[in-house]
This record gives structure tokens, sequence and C-alpha cells, in this order.
């Protein structure tokens, strides 16, 4: 098909990182940390693990999409990956989903980095580092 051409392997690589993440930190909110109760509910760690299915979902749908903006939105959810990861981690019980976000995490970056993928170059990449830093500020 004509749409899959410009998909290279590892941006297909990051996709399904990006949906497995999606899927895991999903999962595990509504399922695992909804039944635990407690820490595994508070409110700013249940938002990061939803907030961090949905930017997983709409990296991969830029990415999907061949959008020229994917690098941005792939910076933006190597950042909220790291964090949930993080997150995940401290409470206990998640490894699977902190995993999930690690593996995520690095694939977007350099997804959002290299300059192997991406047709634009890395000049696009100096201006979204400065926001990407302030988005869990």
């Amino acid at each position: 098909m004509h749409p899959m051409s410009s998909i290279s392997p590892n941006m297909q690589q990051c996709i399904d990182a990006c949906l497995d993440c999606y899927r895991s930190c999903m999962e595990t909110a509504m399922n695992h940390c909804l039944e635990m109760g407690g820490r595994h509910v508070d409110p700013d760690h249940f938002r990061l693990m939803t907030n961090c299915a949905d930017i997983c979902r709409t990296s991969a749908e830029f990415m999907m999409s061949a959008s020229p903006m994917h690098a941005q939105v792939c910076a933006a959810c190597a950042v909220v990956c790291d964090a949930c990861a993080q997150s995940c981690e401290q409470i206990g019980g998640m490894d699977d989903c902190a995993q999930a976000c690690r593996d995520c995490a690095q694939l977007c970056h350099q997804m959002s980095g290299g300059g192997m993928d991406m047709g634009m170059g890395s000049q696009q990449q100096q201006q979204p580092g400065s926001w990407t830093g302030n988005l869990l500020g």
C-alpha cells in the first residue's frame, strides 16, 4: 500500500512501542490502580497514567499519518513516558507498565532527535526542547 511506504522500520518500531504503552497505561490505570486504591489512585499518579496513554496514542497517530510534526509530539511523549515510568516505579507493583513507558520513551526520544528517520533534519529539534522540559513543571 502507498501510505506504508513512508513509514520506516524505526518509525514502525516507535509506533508499536507507543501503542503498547498506551494499552499498558490504560489497562493498568483502569484495572490494577482502581482495584488497588490508595497510592495507586493518587490524583497526580492517576492523571499521569491517563495522560501518558493519551500522548502515546497521539504520537502513534502523528507517525502513522506521516505528520511533519511527529518529532515534536514524540519529544513530548518521551518526557511524559519517563515521568510515568518513574511514578509507577515509586508506587510499585507496576513493573510491566513502567517498562512499557521506558521502552516508549527511549524510542520516542530517538524519533524526536535522530536525523535518520526524519526528512526535516535536526534543525527542528532545537526549539521543542525548551517546551518539553516544562510539560510537567
